[in-house]
C-alpha cells in the first residue's frame, strides 16, 4: 500500500508542477497580467498586416485596462511563415498570420483548399464563404486536426493576386516556359504548371533581387504587397496582368492550448480584439488595392486585363480533384452555391 501511496503523491506533485509551469507561461509574474507576442512576415510598416495587428494591440490593451500587453513584430522574428508557425507551436510567439498554402505543410491538407486558384469569384463571394458556415467548419477542422495547437481568431485577406512579369499576358499560351515565383507544391503549383509556367521557389525577401537580376521571369501577388516591395520597378515585374486567380485568405492564429489557459475575461478580450483586427485589416487591404495599383502605374508599370475563362477552365478540374482527395466535396459544392 505504501508504494501505491507514494506513487500517488508523486503523481499529484507532478501535476502541480505542470499546472504551475503552465500558469507561469501565461502569467509569469503572477500579477494577473499577460504579454502576447504577435507577429507577421511583412517588413513594410505600411502593410495591411501591420495595421491589423496594431488594431489587435490597441483593443486588447484598452479593453483589459493594461492587463494584456501586446508586442507587435513586423518581420522582425521571421520573414517566412514557417518560422512564425514554428514559433507559435514552441511558445516563442502567441499570435501569428499564416496562409492556407503554408498550413498544409503542417499536415493539415484540408486547410490548403482555400488557396485553390479561382475558388472564389470575387471579394463578396469570398466574404460569404469565410464569414459563413464554410468558414466556421474550416476553423473547427483546423483546431481539431492540430490537436488545439492552432485556434483560428479570424480570417484576414491579402488582397487579389495577379500575375506580374517581364511581359504582359495576352493568353494562357504566353506562360509557356516562363518561371514564376509561387508555391512549388500543391494545388497552386499544379495550376501554374498546367498553364505551362514553371513554379520557382524564391523567398519573399529575395524576390526583388530575383526579378531585378533575371533569376525568375515573373511572380504573382496582390498590389499592396508587391508594390510596397517595388517589384513593379524591376525589368521582370513591370508588366501586370490582372488574372485575379486568388481572392486570398490568411489565418490569424493563436495557440489553442495556451489560449485555454488564459482567464475567461482575457479570452473574451482577445476574441474581441481579433474581431476588430479583422475589420481593420480587410478595410486597409481594400483601400490599398486601389492606392498601390495607381502608384504602380504612375511609376511606369503597365497593367492589362485578360480573358480569365481559359484560366478558370484549367482550375475547375484541379478544384474537383483536390476536393475529392481531401474529402471536402461538400465544402466545394457549398462554395460554388454561394457564388
Amino acid at each position: 500500500m505504501g508504494k501505491f501511496k507514494n506513487a500517488f503523491i508523486l503523481l499529484v506533485l507532478a501535476s502541480v508542477l505542470i499546472l504551475s509551469s503552465c500558469s507561469e507561461q501565461v502569467d509569469a509574474d503572477g500579477d494577473g497580467k499577460i504579454k502576447i507576442i504577435a507577429a507577421h512576415n511583412q517588413t513594410s510598416p505600411n502593410s495591411p498586416y501591420q495595421a491589423g495587428l496594431l488594431k489587435f494591440k490597441e483593443v486588447a490593451e484598452r479593453e483589459s485596462n493594461g492587463t494584456i500587453e501586446v508586442e507587435v513584430h513586423a518581420g522582425t522574428i521571421g520573414t517566412e511563415e514557417s518560422e512564425l508557425v514554428e514559433k507559435l507551436q514552441l511558445g516563442a510567439a502567441d499570435v501569428v498570420v499564416a496562409s492556407p498554402g503554408f498550413m498544409t505543410q503542417t499536415g493539415i491538407q484540408e486547410i490548403g483548399f482555400f488557396s485553390t486558384p479561382y475558388l472564389f469569384q470575387d471579394y463578396e463571394h469570398w466574404l460569404k464563404v469565410v464569414d459563413g458556415e464554410v468558414g466556421k467548419k474550416m476553423a473547427n477542422l483546423l483546431n481539431e486536426k492540430s490537436d488545439n495547437s492552432f485556434k483560428l481568431l479570424g480570417y484576414w485577406t491579402a488582397g487579389v493576386r495577379h500575375f506580374y512579369g517581364k511581359k504582359p499576358l495576352e493568353s494562357v499560351d504566353d506562360l509557356e516556359g516562363m518561371s514564376i515565383r509561387t508555391q512549388t507544391s500543391g494545388v497552386v503549383a499544379e495550376f501554374w504548371e498546367q498553364t505551362g509556367a514553371i513554379p520557382s521557389s524564391i523567398s519573399w525577401g529575395e524576390l526583388y533581387q530575383g526579378l531585378q537580376q533575371d533569376v525568375v521571369d515573373s511572380a504573382e501577388n496582390a498590389y499592396p504587397f508587391f508594390v510596397q516591395q517595388a517589384h513593379h520597378t524591376t525589368p521582370n515585374g513591370k508588366y501586370i496582368t490582372e488574372t485575379a486567380h486568388d481572392y486570398t485568405t490568411r489565418f490569424l492564429l493563436i495557440n489553442g492550448e495556451k489560449f485555454d489557459k488564459y482567464s475567461k475575461e482575457h479570452q473574451k478580450i482577445i476574441l474581441q480584439a481579433a474581431k476588430e483586427s479583422v475589420k481593420t485589416e480587410r478595410a486597409v487591404t481594400q483601400k490599398q488595392e486601389v492606392k498601390y495599383k495607381e502608384k504602380a502605374i504612375e511609376e511606369g508599370a503597365v497593367v492589362n486585363e485578360i480573358n480569365r475563362e481559359p484560366f478558370i477552365e484549367i482550375a475547375k478540374p484541379i478544384q474537383d480533384n483536390f476536393a475529392k482527395e481531401i474529402g471536402v466535396i461538400d465544402m466545394l459544392e457549398k462554395i460554388r452555391e454561394l457564388k
